[in-house]
């Protein structure tokens, strides 16, 4: 399928770079991430399903072992090469693709829409949600799993170390509150199913959450 290139260089250059330790760097919010998703309680079984941001394939491995399809966008060359590499299977489609701009999925085509850890660095929420909204069948779900916001605003974001040339690289981020992405939800047909925010554990009320999970269902009109 055609490709988007995106006009945020940064932040796909980054993740270029950061591709071929991804998988090897100690991540605790990539981890409780993938658990959260293990975790949801979505129904994969024959449906089809939308991934943004599929990344190296950490997530898309395991989709592709519970759905019956797997359409896996992603706006970083070197993410997706290690991610075909990774899930050769053949019910899914990886796509070079920036999902800011209108995804190349037609309407009302797909059951689950899963976006994870890819929102901070998405400006605008509307564009995403509403491309959500309208690629889902009524009844369709929709997944978000993101590094919350109080994290962010203690300072912490997407980071790692290059290995070519040891610099520290922050991925460019911006900051949402959780009202923001439940509006945004909300504004395009969206209904909230569960919401949940988790911390480290042994967690402690005092500790910083370090994701936001959302569980959205796309209203039957």
């Amino acid at each position: 399928m055609e490709s988007v290139p995106s006009n945020t260089p940064e932040i796909a250059s980054a993740y270029n770079r950061w591709a071929g330790t991804y998988d090897s760097d100690p991540n605790k919010t990539r981890e409780m991430a993938a658990a959260a998703l293990r975790q949801s309680g979505l129904e994969l079984a024959g449906r089809e399903v939308i991934e943004i941001g599929c990344g190296t394939g950490y997530n898309t491995q395991w989709l592709a072992e519970q759905a019956a399809r797997i359409f896996a966008l992603d706006f970083s060359a070197g993410m997706l090469r290690r991610a075909k590499t990774r899930v050769p299977a053949l019910n899914v489609c990886f796509i070079e693709h920036d999902i800011r701009a209108a995804w190349p999925l037609p309407d009302a085509g797909g059951d689950v829409a899963i976006v994870m850890l890819v929102l901070e660095h998405i400006e605008d929420l509307d564009a995403i949600f509403a491309e959500a909204a309208r690629t889902l069948r009524p009844g369709g779900e929709f997944f978000v799993c993101e590094l919350h916001p109080t994290r962010q605003l203690s300072g912490r974001q997407a980071e790692f170390t290059d290995t070519e040339t040891g610099e520290q690289v922050r991925v460019p981020a911006y900051l949402h509150d959780i009202s923001e992405f439940i509006n945004a939800g909300l504004r395009v047909g969206f209904e909230l199913v569960h919401l949940g925010e988790l911390r480290d554990p042994p967690a402690l009320q005092t500790d910083l959450p370090r994701v936001l999970t959302l569980h959205l269902r796309k209203q039957k009109r």
